[in-house]
């Protein structure tokens, strides 16, 4: 029952910061967001423009939309791409077809062939996702680091950390997510600039 109890506090958690923190117009979410993100506005809305051009043209092939599961993340121009894939020819197209647009500077694939994951399994990897976050929250003794400056991603359990961070920071950040629950690995995808 205790479980039981727990899991609705955490949905309803949940659904307020989705429900608060979502930017219908692109132009909306960087007022805050670029006080804290060290890459430039034209940065930010470029990156957006990727992932929404990557769905738009992942979503418009029918093999891609019904027999794969993808998530594209872009982070100044760094394109993560994570996922499963049911063979190798399908692999093959989704990352060409994201190698086709604009500004994507570097691909990291990190599409695995495998059926696509259930909905237990991506809400098994919301709640890390999560539980990372609210890590990053806690970290004060790293002058001048928000925690907002990091992209996690985690997938199959799996944590990809993206960003733009000094050396000092991408340490502290991987420390730690190493410490939290339900982790099999950390992937690091930080461009560092130091």
């Amino acid at each position: 029952m205790k479980r039981f109890l727990l899991l609705l506090v955490l949905l309803n958690s949940l659904l307020i910061n989705a429900c608060s923190s979502t930017a219908k117009n692109p132009e909306d979410g960087t007022g805050q967001a670029l006080s804290h993100d060290r890459r430039t506005r034209e940065a930010i809305l470029i990156d957006k423009d990727i992932e929404t051009e990557a769905y738009s043209e992942l979503n418009s092939d029918d093999d891609l939309r019904n027999q794969c599961h993808y998530t594209v993340t872009a982070y100044n121009g760094a394109t993560l791409v994570t996922g499963e894939v049911p063979n190798e020819e399908l692999r093959k197209k989704v990352i060409s077809i994201i190698q086709e647009i604009p500004n994507v500077r570097l691909i990291h694939d990190n599409l695995i062939i495998a059926y696509p994951s259930d909905a237990d399994s991506r809400a098994n990897d919301e709640l890390i996702t999560d539980t990372v976050k609210t890590a990053l929250n806690q970290i004060r003794t790293t002058p001048d680091f928000d925690p907002s400056m990091v992209k996690i991603i985690t997938e199959n359990g799996t944590v990809y950390l993206m960003g733009l961070v000094h050396r000092d920071e991408g340490t502290v950040v991987i420390n730690v997510a190493r410490l939290q629950p339900g982790i099999k690995q950390i992937v690091t995808v930080f461009e560092y600039i130091d």
